[in-house]
């Protein structure tokens, strides 16, 4: 009801505007004077209004400005967090004091050269002092904003210390997934290959590649079987489907066997320096803990569309892109306990991950708590997590079964074409 007065009022102060600028016209026609005829009186006075409404438009913003100022974004909780922080300000200060400048000459010389009628213009076409001074200003001004960008970005996005942490961060619609090193402190490699329901991230073992290559034999196997039941009763379609899919299933199998032949000469060759040889133990969690004033390398990864890791506390946003992975390193300054006992005084408080792009129907699910604690906190917490081999389950005999009805579900489709 409120929002329909409010849009009443507007509309009816629209209409009184026009009908009073009408009755402006016929009282000027009755007068004997044209539309186009301004006195002085009356340009001089709009010229002093000119100077009046700067400070009405200045106080307004500046007001705002020291009002909102602490509203504009939370507390920043990473030493990262700070330098941009302090990249945002520099740029605040620089975008303020030009706002300042040209609104103000913009006012003083449309208020001081008002209209006068004895009053000619004043032909000025060029100058090469103002034009080298307009030109020069804003580029260095704007190289001076690119190199302190490109300073604090390389800081965030450059090479990490040596035995520094790293933790993969996994986006898929509509989670998020971690990879934490286990006891050995490295993660091991991942193939999309080895993907499937006790293997989300592909991660490469023995262990992983040996189950993997049993559940596309049997897969294999059932899709073979289905074909020599029931070629002769399946439409030339499906059946052709049928063989795609067989097809399909050897040659990852071959792909695999591929895998697993070169990491066996890696091992042989390096033995326990080997990437192979640090998966087994790898944490995979549907938690995210980093500890507090210590570095952290975030390499993050996504399995299916664009995502973008976003940490609002943390001033932490990075696109997570199919096909490769993108790092970002960050330190935590504050911890969780801090934020909900001292700063903000919220108990409920969680710092979150969340994503930034629009990546689907249930884009607004992709939220993963983040716990910052105590260094000491967090290896308790990590010493309590399961290794990748030791969490994930043997692939169960009624996998084969499961993978062949989907099948049969897909070949005895009736054809819609």
């Amino acid at each position: 009801m409120i929002t329909f007065l409010i849009l009443a009022a507007f509309v009816l102060g629209l209409l009184a505007v026009t009908r009073l600028s009408r009755v402006y016209e016929l009282t000027a026609e009755l007068r004997g004077k044209r539309e186009e005829e301004i006195s002085d009186r009356e340009t001089k006075m709009n010229a002093r209004l000119l100077w009046a409404f700067p400070f009405v438009y200045f106080s307004s913003f500046l007001w705002l400005t020291l009002h909102y100022a602490k509203a504009m974004l939370p507390v920043s909780a990473s030493e990262h967090g700070v330098w941009l922080d302090d990249l945002m300000n520099f740029n605040w200060v620089l975008l303020i004091v030009a706002f300042f400048i040209t609104n103000v000459l913009l006012f003083y010389f449309t208020g001081k050269y008002y209209h006068q009628a004895d009053r000619r213009a004043y032909y000025y076409p060029h100058n090469n002092k103002w034009e080298l001074v307009w030109t020069v200003v804003p580029a260095v001004v704007l190289m001076s904003i690119i190199i302190y960008g490109l300073t604090v970005w390389n800081r965030i996005t450059g090479p990490a210390a040596p035995g520094t942490p790293e933790v993969e961060l996994y986006a898929q619609q509509f989670k998020w997934m971690a990879r934490y090193p286990g006891p050995d402190g490295r993660l091991g490699p991942t193939d999309f290959r080895l993907i499937n329901a006790t293997n989300e991230l592909g991660i490469v073992t023995p262990t992983s590649i040996s189950a993997r290559l049993t559940e596309l034999a049997d897969e294999t196997a059932a899709a073979q079987k289905r074909l020599a039941a029931e070629q002769d009763q399946l439409p030339d379609e499906k059946v052709q489907e049928l063989k795609d899919r067989i097809k399909h299933l050897e040659r990852m199998s071959g792909k695999i066997i591929n895998l697993r032949t070169l990491m066996n000469n890696d091992i042989k060759e390096k033995g326990a320096e080997s990437p192979y040889k640090h998966g087994s133990d790898d944490l995979v969690l549907k938690e995210f803990h980093l500890p507090v004033n210590e570095d952290v390398r975030l390499v993050i990864r996504s399995k299916d569309v664009i995502h973008s890791a976003f940490i609002p506390h943390m001033r932490m946003q990075m696109n997570a892109v199919p096909g490769m992975s993108t790092v970002f390193r960050m330190k935590p300054t504050i911890t969780t306990d801090s934020m909900r006992m001292h700063i903000l005084k919220n108990e409920a408080f969680d710092y979150v991950l969340l994503c930034n792009k629009i990546c689907g129907a249930s884009h607004y699910n992709m939220q993963m708590p983040l716990v910052v604690e105590p260094t000491s906190d967090y290896n308790a917490w990590l010493a309590q997590q399961k290794g990748f081999e030791m969490a994930s389950t043997p692939a169960a005999p009624v996998e084969a079964t499961t993978t062949t009805a989907v099948l049969e579900a897909a070949t005895t489709a009736p054809n819609t074409h």
